[in-house]
């Protein structure tokens, strides 16, 4: 295992590989997954090599884009959570993902971070972003909305000169919020 950093290297044909960080909505449609993971698995066979697609584990997006690279043959990078330079365990609604994703990993990270915590999530999120060389965003162009950072993430990559190539399949959507309960 290694530490979650900057790997760019050059191809015999002169193109830079590196990593491919991909980040994107947490709350996709099902049947949304399935086109991301198709236009992922289309973008990452075109991957300048010897580029690897690198994720935070967990469900939805993580996991498209983790089976989007074995599909494609990109090497795949999954990033989990550690504490004190153990891996911590994640969140129950990610754990299956986490299974799926570490039999899929060619190479497996350490990044110290809270899986439960939105913020220290967020600042993983940055860390991947910015040692990369290109940035996938999953994103259908909305702003943040306090739960959501894939637009924070999409302007941190530009901020930083990482190039960013949005993600969002014609027909793709995410799912509807549950309504505000008015209070009484």
């Amino acid at each position: 295992m290694t530490t979650a950093g900057d790997d760019g290297t050059t191809g015999d044909d002169g193109t830079t590989g590196g990593t491919i960080a991909v980040v994107g909505h947490a709350d996709l449609t099902p049947d949304t997954l399935l086109l991301v993971e198709s236009a992922l698995r289309t973008r990452l066979a075109r991957r300048p090599a010897p580029a690897v697609a690198m994720v935070r584990t967990g469900a939805g997006t993580p996991l498209a884009s983790g089976r989007a690279a074995r599909a494609s043959g990109c090497p795949l990078a999954v990033v989990i959570p550690a504490r004190v330079g153990v891996p911590a365990l994640p969140p129950r609604r990610d754990r299956m993902a986490a299974g799926e994703l570490l039999t899929l990993a060619d190479e497996v990270r350490l990044l110290t971070y809270d899986p439960g915590d939105r913020d220290s999530c967020v600042g993983a999120d940055e860390r991947l972003v910015a040692s990369s060389r290109l940035l996938l965003a999953v994103w259908d162009g909305s702003p943040s909305n306090g739960r959501d950072a894939t637009a924070h993430l999409v302007t941190y990559a530009r901020a930083r000169g990482v190039p960013v190539e949005i993600v969002w399949p014609a027909g793709a959507a995410r799912e509807a919020l549950p309504a505000l309960r008015a209070e009484r």
